[in-house]
C-alpha cells in the first residue's frame, strides 16, 4: 500500500494520564482466541494473528495504534488500563512490541504507567511532551532507549545526551515528526502509538494512522475517564475490519486497516 499525500498537523499536548505500560506488561501470556475473520479458525494463537503489520509504506514509517478499551469507550479506570486488560490482552501488546521499531507515547502515559527501558534490543521509544518535564534519571532515558518529540519552542531544558526531534513551532508537527524518525533512529518501518488519548487523537487527525489495534474488554465502567481517543477537531477516515478474534473470556480482538484512495 503507498502512502497519501498528508498536510502537517499539530498537537497541542499529550501530557495527560492513559493507557497501560506497567500493568499491560510483556508477560509469558501466549495466548489462544477463535478468529471470524478473515478465515474462521479455533485455538489460534496471538502470534499466529498479530505476526505482522498489517502493511506496509515504500517512502516511511507504517504506523499503528494499540489501545485497550471497555464496551463503552474507557481506556483507563482509577489512572490505568489494569482493570480493562486479560492475560490475552497483554500478549497481544508484547506481540505487537516486538513489531514496532519505535514507540510513540505521550509523556503523561510514560510517568503514570512507570515505562522503562523496551524488551526489545534496539527499539526506541519517543516521548511527546510541550513541556519537557520529564525524569530523565529514569530507565528509559538511562538506557538510551528514549528520546523526546517536542516543538521548537518546547521543552527547553532536554540534556545534550538526550535524542530530540523537534518539529513545528508553537505546537508539535506530528506529520514531520514521523517523517523524521527513520533518520534519527536507523529504523523505523513500523511506529506503534500507545496513547494516551489526547496524542490519539492528534494522530488520528494528521491522519497518520495506517492500522487500530483494538481489544474491547466485555465491560462498562461508566463515569468520565478518557476514551480511545480526545480533542480532534471533527473528522472521517475510513477503515475496514483486517481481523477479528475472540477469546474464551469475551475480549474481542480487531484489527482495523485505513482505507485510502
Amino acid at each position: 500500500m503507498s502512502a497519501s499525500s498528508q498536510t502537517p498537523q499539530t498537537l497541542d499536548a499529550a501530557d495527560r494520564p492513559a493507557d497501560d505500560a506497567a500493568q499491560r506488561n510483556t508477560g509469558g501470556h501466549d495466548g489462544s482466541m477463535r478468529r471470524l475473520l478473515p478465515e474462521p479458525a479455533d485455538d489460534v494463537t496471538v502470534d499466529a494473528s498479530y505476526g505482522a503489520p498489517l502493511g506496509s509504506r515504500p517512502d516511511g514509517p507504517w504506523v499503528g495504534v494499540c489501545m485497550v478499551a471497555s464496551i463503552d469507550g474507557s481506556i483507563a479506570v482509577d489512572g490505568t488500563s489494569a482493570k480493562l486488560s486479560s492475560p490475552t490482552d497483554t500478549a497481544v501488546l508484547a506481540r505487537l512490541r516486538l513489531l514496532a521499531d519505535v514507540i510513540v507515547v505521550g509523556a503523561g502515559t510514560v510517568r503514570e504507567e512507570g515505562y522503562g527501558a523496551p524488551h526489545k534490543q534496539g527499539q526506541r521509544i519517543g516521548v511527546v511532551t510541550r513541556s519537557g518535564h520529564l525524569d530523565f534519571d529514569s530507565e528509559i532515558f538511562i538506557s538510551g532507549a528514549g528520546f523526546v518529540i517536542t516543538s521548537e519552542t518546547g521543552a527547553p531544558d532536554v540534556p545534550a545526551d538526550i535524542d530530540v526531534i523537534r518539529a513545528g513551532h508553537e505546537h508539535i508537527d506530528l506529520a514531520a515528526t514521523i517523517a523524521r524518525l527513520p533518520a534519527l533512529t536507523g529504523r523505523a518501518d513500523y511506529v506503534q502509538v500507545e496513547g494516551g488519548a489526547r496524542l490519539n487523537g492528534a494522530m488520528f487527525d494528521a491522519d497518520l494512522i495506517d492500522e487500530i489495534n483494538v481489544t474491547t474488554s466485555p465491560a462498562t465502567f461508566g463515569g468520565s475517564g478518557p476514551r480511545l481517543a480526545t480533542g480532534a477537531p471533527a473528522h472521517t477516515h475510513r477503515f475496514e475490519l483486517a481481523q477479528l478474534a475472540i477469546d474464551d473470556e469475551s475480549f474481542v480482538y480487531a484489527r482495523w486497516l485505513r482505507r485510502r484512495g
